[in-house]
């Protein structure tokens, strides 16, 4: 798990972060790479085997944010980002980030008068304190594990993060798109992960209040109930995400409000949000705005040994003006406002419908923070931008390959199909390789083209610049099953 640099003929990508798990069976790993540990430790049985991440960054941004009195910056994101490689953490530390973060609060707002938390959805009551929370500890939480792997990292107004524990056969990657701005990118980062940890515990001490009996008329009646406890908790895994990501798009816009005479610019930062979570063989998708993930399985009656069509599945909704099912829902919610959509872009401002932050599209005092032109005119029905997620359930079947989750910037360049294609085609012919690396690499040959550069000509314009040709971009591919095979990853910002 320690990076190596890749030494392409530019010399401007370098290893962040991959993982590989154990080939199972003798407990041997296979093939492992320099600069990607195995663990040959553990028993495998099936969800995933490996894991390659690559990002490039296009705008020029800060390193870090001041935001929640630069706690998120100073203390939180360092002790999340391994920008060289995955490393081993304790999955319960004494003091979680939540604890430190809810501290702060409290003793910055004691003067303050807050009110309960806002219901889901709801964007003009005031918002409220974060709760002080202890991460669930190992007997607690169904997703329990004496240690986990962690890696992070940052390219651009882009946040990735990927947290894994092999004991337990599951994976959590999350991909944080910010926009004017990451501010709101950094906040995902530094706490969505861990209070969606916190609601598992929650979920899973329901769950034990239920045991199929025994003595069940037949056993029909008893695969009968075992299924439906199984739905009812794939649901309960669906409602924790959601309850996470409302949880924190309403504790961050009650920061942006204590923070925006200082900042106005805070009231127009947000963030696309996909996150990730494979447990088993189910792997959850939640997501606002135009990040996808994108399953690559095979023709019914193939499986991957034998010469079946790939085809590509996008798991996740696109939020955008252009999806007519989305325009459609933003007409209807705004009857009395004539212009919801001017020039493509809601109030002439995003092409996303849906995201995290934004608080001048969804709130009128923070628009009123905002001064002259910047300001939105007709602000008439708020809020215009949603945060009501899209979430999925998929349950990996033999024929399923792998997953490919990204940023919008590398679709931008790439179709599903195409990047479905590509990865099958590298990862046959280079089963020691860096998928990720090689999209990332592919769709700056692509831009370069489109603008008439070389790929080493791109690169070389500073980010910021650079923002003309192509967007930030983050990509993780995860190889799913037991097919195993060794990875990479690399970032460059």
């Amino acid at each position: 798990m320690l990076g190596e640099d890749i030494n392409d003929s530019e010399g401007e990508i370098k290893v962040s972060f991959g993982y590989q798990c154990n080939s199972g069976g003798d407990g041997t790993p296979s093939g492992a790479v320099k600069g990607v540990e195995s663990r040959s430790d553990i028993p495998r049985s099936g969800s995933f085997s490996c894991l390659s991440g690559a990002a490039l960054s296009a705008n020029a941004t800060l390193a870090n944010t001041n935001i929640c009195n630069g706690l998120i910056g100073s203390d939180i994101l360092p002790s999340l980002d391994s920008p060289n490689s995955f490393r081993r953490v304790p999955s319960s530390p004494s003091l979680s980030r939540l604890d430190i973060l809810s501290s702060s609060l409290q003793s910055s707002m004691s003067n303050l008068s807050c009110s309960p938390p806002s219901p889901v959805g709801s964007y003009e009551t005031d918002s409220y304190m974060l709760k002080t929370m202890s991460v669930p500890t190992r007997s607690d939480s169904f997703l329990n594990a004496v240690e986990v792997q962690v890696a992070g990292g940052a390219a651009g107004e882009d946040r990735v993060q990927a947290v894994c524990s092999e004991e337990n056969e599951w994976l959590f990657c999350a991909i944080y798109d910010g926009f004017n701005g990451r501010d709101a990118a950094d906040f995902l980062a530094g706490t969505l992960y861990e209070t969606i940890m916190f609601n598992f515990n929650l979920l899973d001490s329901e769950s034990k209040q239920y045991v199929p009996s025994i003595d069940a008329a037949s056993d029909e009646s008893l695969y009968s109930e075992m299924e439906v406890s199984s739905r009812s908790f794939r649901n309960g895994v669906l409602d924790i995400l959601h309850r996470a990501l409302s949880q924190a798009e309403n504790d961050f816009l009650y920061m942006v409000e204590q923070e925006m005479e200082d900042r106005p610019d805070l009231v127009s930062v947000g963030s696309c949000v996909l996150v990730m979570l494979l447990h088993g063989n189910n792997l959850y998708t939640l997501n606002l705005g135009d990040s996808r993930a994108v399953l690559a399985t095979f023709d019914e009656g193939n499986d991957m040994d034998q010469s079946g069509r790939l085809k590509a599945i996008q798991l996740t909704d696109s939020h955008t003006v252009d999806n007519e099912l989305e325009r459609t829902r933003l007409l209807s919610e705004h009857p009395d406002d004539s212009m919801p959509v001017i020039a493509g872009k809601v109030k002439g401002k995003l092409k996303v419908t849906r995201a995290f932050g934004v608080g001048y599209l969804k709130k009128k005092k923070l628009n009123d923070a905002l001064m002259g032109i910047l300001r939105v005119r007709n602000l008439i029905s708020p809020p215009y931008i949603s945060t009501e997620p899209s979430l999925n359930m998929h349950e990996i079947s033999k024929s399923d390959h792998f997953v490919i989750i990204g940023s919008d910037g590398l679709f931008d360049f790439l179709s599903n199909e195409e990047a479905v294609k590509l990865v099958h085609s590298y990862i046959s012919s280079n089963p020691s390789g860096d998928p990720a690396k090689f999209l990332v690499e592919q769709l700056v040959i692509k831009a370069a083209h489109s603008a008439g550069f070389s790929k080493g000509e791109l690169l070389n314009i500073p980010a910021g610049r650079r923002r003309k040709y192509h967007d930030d971009v983050t990509v993780i591919v995860i190889i799913l099953g037991t097919n195993h095979r060794t990875s990479k990853a690399s970032t460059c910002i």
